[in-house]
């Protein structure tokens, strides 16, 4: 790992909060009898319900959506047996992952026990805060033993994800992989290279779908696993096979139908993929190195169906896809375990999902509009919307079918509106971006490549492969800085403007500048004194094509930065005006607030623009945009210039755009809560839903709004601003950004960019 990485990991579990994760409180606890609602003597009357009748434990508690995530550290991702304490990092990050994609809370639980019966005991001693159980990095062949034995002494789910999430992921891929291969998994040869928890659990949910143990050879780190070894555990037995002509995986993947690699890098090779069968399916499944790399596995083979354990690559084999909906399915419906049925239930859907028409969104996710079943495209992508309705609802509907669900679901369509409700969009939103952007990193210009969280923003965008970065200042200086920093500047453009070298680029842009403010008073010498200036000459870069797009505004006022966009790249035809949008979160779903930056003055006309852009740039980020013209006053029940104005506006909207959902001038709380809304105006064309776009009559109003959410405890996180309606993309960081904010402004420039959002 590098000293970047390192250093950036490092700060990022140690910062604001040291950990990834919290506890908050989900009742009021203000007042004195809040207080002896909450604890005593209030708490003993649920304490009595629960006495007499152990599940109102469920009504009365958390139990119900929480998991445990449980480890004794002995097989931590890539690292082994560090213990416990060194793998509570891990375990917290598996809790953060159940949170952020299912809605699920999380007490990760490091067990310092390795001795299976005792750690088994702990765990059934524990089980009763829970309402299922996680079972993380624990090493085999004791984590069959631990599994086994809780799933039978207990009454709620436990699943041991390193064996039963990677097989119900890859067998969604290679029942796909199969068909799209034209060949049947009963006769499909089939290489599996490791025999670990998890080459077990995956080749035992294959066998369930059809795969032939006499057609599976399973290879250890001594070879083949044959009958006639001696050293076999009860699981490798399982799956020895009776052939004695094979010994080595060269043997092995002569005529195989599919490759499944859980082992180690380099251990295919290209060599031994051309005597596979027609169309070889190879899973290279280690990580962050697979068993033959993608470029080697398509060299040798132009023919092959591949899925690794990576993003970059087609096809990632990622756990995340299936355990966070296993969970909520078997939670929803109050299961006693996850059995064999609802595993199944899920590899079918998420099989599924693939064979499917692709959402808009995840297509724009991944810069790739032709996403289609296929050999590049057989398994769902993680932002994939479908996910936790599909999958939790099949695990759900099996879980009640096999007879384990103790609270059957009794109207799916509800069901489907709870599991929506869960889940807020925010943490969607903002990882698609990211995803979206590194299909296609484009040239950003950085204007202040000596302020160090720019610096570090530059850097980590090229190590995240989202961006080019061009920095802005004097070389030495940055170096230095970096040096400083321990940050490497490799594969970073830095720009001395200011330089006798870049003279006759000066006055070429400068030259440019003129002819476009000729009129405005604009001359060639004003032009070169501009020149010299980071703004002026990195806007520039981008009218003149040297850069796609460019990130200012740190150190500057947005007067003077607006004024310099005006005269360098302009404004887009047919608009009058452009303004700034910041996202923030709210109760986990994205609120856009305009114009936040820009315009103090807002007419009607340029309240128009703001919410015709934004109704743009909301939908481009693939959701639909209901918007609220706010104030202080609702539908006329005061009389000022600012809100005369939103109504001029709002009836200039409703004549001009009849297909923009928008209305006002309404209070931000009739806003966001429909149902208040329309008992007291039923007429209001938001009618039954909440508002998502929020455009503000003051700049001083939507500036201060998005201002005081940022500094609020419980808003996860703002993005922005994110400009509108200029001709080029040219965005402007808020003075206090921080590495995070930038680098999802740069997410959303490279988009730009690319005249796509998400």
């Amino acid at each position: 790992m590098d000293i970047t990485l390192a250093e950036q990991a490092r700060a990022y579990h140690a910062g604001r909060k040291p950990g990834k994760i919290e506890i908050r409180p989900t009742k009021p606890h203000s007042t004195q009898h809040d207080l002896t609602l909450a604890y005593s003597p209030g708490v003993a009357v649920p304490c009595k319900d629960i006495e007499a009748d152990p599940s109102c434990a469920y009504d009365y508690t958390s139990k119900g959506n929480l998991v445990a995530v449980i480890s004794n550290g002995t097989a931590v991702l890539g690292l082994g047996d560090i213990g416990a304490m060194a793998g509570k990092p891990v375990m917290e990050g598996k809790g953060l992952l159940f949170k952020i994609y299912a809605g699920i809370d999380v007490f990760d639980i490091e067990v310092n026990e390795k001795d299976p019966k005792k750690f088994i005991e702990i765990v059934k001693s524990i089980a009763p805060t829970f309402g299922g159980i996680n079972l993380e990095d624990i090493k085999a062949p004791e984590c069959f033993e631990i599994e086994e034995t809780l799933k039978k002494e207990l009454d709620i789910p436990v699943m041991h994800d390193d064996q039963h999430g990677t097989a119900i992921i890859s067998a969604a891929g290679l029942l796909n992989a199969l068909s799209i291969a034209g060949k049947k998994i009963e006769e499909a040869r089939i290489v599996i290279n490791g025999a670990g928890a998890s080459a077990f659990s995956c080749t035992k949910l294959y066998e369930s779908f059809g795969a032939r143990r006499e057609n599976i050879v399973m290879l250890d780190s001594k070879g083949v696993i044959t009958r006639d070894r001696t050293d076999l555990t009860d699981q490798k037995r399982y799956f020895a096979t009776q052939r004695t002509d094979l010994h080595t995986l060269a043997d092995a993947v002569k005529g195989a139908d599919v490759f499944v690699g859980l082992s180690r890098p380099d251990v295919l090779t290209g060599e031994m993929m051309r005597t596979m069968a027609d169309t070889p399916i190879v899973f290279a499944l280690a990580n962050p190195n697979p068993e033959i790399t993608y470029e080697e596995a398509k060299a040798a083979r132009q023919d092959v169906i591949m899925a690794t354990g990576r993003s970059d690559y087609p096809n990632q084999i990622n756990n995340v896809i299936g355990f966070p909906y296993i969970f909520r399915g078997a939670l929803d419906v109050r299961a006693r375990a996850i059995n064999e049925e609802m595993k199944r239930a899920a590899t079918l859907a998420i099989a599924s999902i693939a064979r499917e028409n692709v959402p808009d969104e995840v297509k724009r996710a991944y810069g790739n509009p032709d996403l289609e079943f296929g050999k590049d495209y057989f398994i769902p992508k993680p932002v994939d919307p479908r996910l936790i309705l599909r999958v939790s609802k099949a695990v759900a509907k099996a879980a009640m079918e096999s007879g384990v669900a103790q609270k059957p679901v009794a109207d799916w369509d509800v069901y489907e509106a709870e599991l929506l409700s869960r889940l807020g969009l925010m943490s969607h939103l903002t990882r698609r971006l990211h995803e979206a952007a590194k299909i296609s990193p484009r040239r950003v210009v950085y204007a202040a490549g000596e302020n160090p969280t720019v610096l570090k923003a530059a850097i980590e965008a090229k190590h995240q492969g989202i961006a080019e970065p061009i920095i802005l200042g004097e070389p030495k200086q940055i170096g230095n800085l970096a040096d400083s920093l321990r940050l490497s500047l490799k594969g970073i453009t830095i720009v001395n403007h200011r330089s006798d070298e870049m003279r006759p680029t000066r006055l070429a842009y400068a030259e440019l500048l003129a002819r476009k403010n000729w009129r405005n008073g604009g001359n060639a010498a004003e032009a070169a004194d501009n020149m010299f200036d980071p703004n002026y000459y990195g806007m520039m870069m981008v009218e003149h094509g040297d850069a796609d797009g460019m990130i200012t505004g740190t150190h500057h006022q947005y007067r003077h930065l607006a004024d310099i966009t005006k005269r360098t790249v302009g404004l887009q035809p047919g608009i009058g005006s452009f303004a700034t949008m910041h996202i923030v979160t709210l109760k986990g779903d994205p609120v856009f607030l305009a114009d936040t930056l820009i315009n103090c003055n807002l007419t009607a006309d340029v309240l128009v623009d703001i919410a015709v852009m934004a109704y743009e740039k909301v939908h481009c980020f693939g959701i639909k945009p209901v918007i609220a013209m706010v104030g202080f006053s609702d539908f006329g029940t005061d009389q000022t210039d600012s809100t005369i104005e939103v109504r001029k506006a709002v009836a200039i909207l409703h004549e001009k755009y009849p297909y923009i959902t928008v209305d006002g001038e309404m209070q931000v709380s009739m806003a966001m809560h429909a149902e208040k809304r329309d008992v007291k105006y039923p007429n209001n064309k938001l009618k039954g839903q909440n508002a998502n776009v929020l455009i503000f009559p003051r700049l001083s109003a939507a500036n201060a709004c998005y201002q005081m959410l940022r500094e609020a405890e419980d808003a996860a996180e703002v993005v922005g601003p994110i400009q509108m309606g200029l001709n080029k993309p040219v965005y402007f960081a808020d003075h206090d950004a921080t590495v995070n904010d930038l680098l999802n402004l740069t997410a959303i420039t490279v988009l730009d960019c690319n005249a796509c959002l998400i």
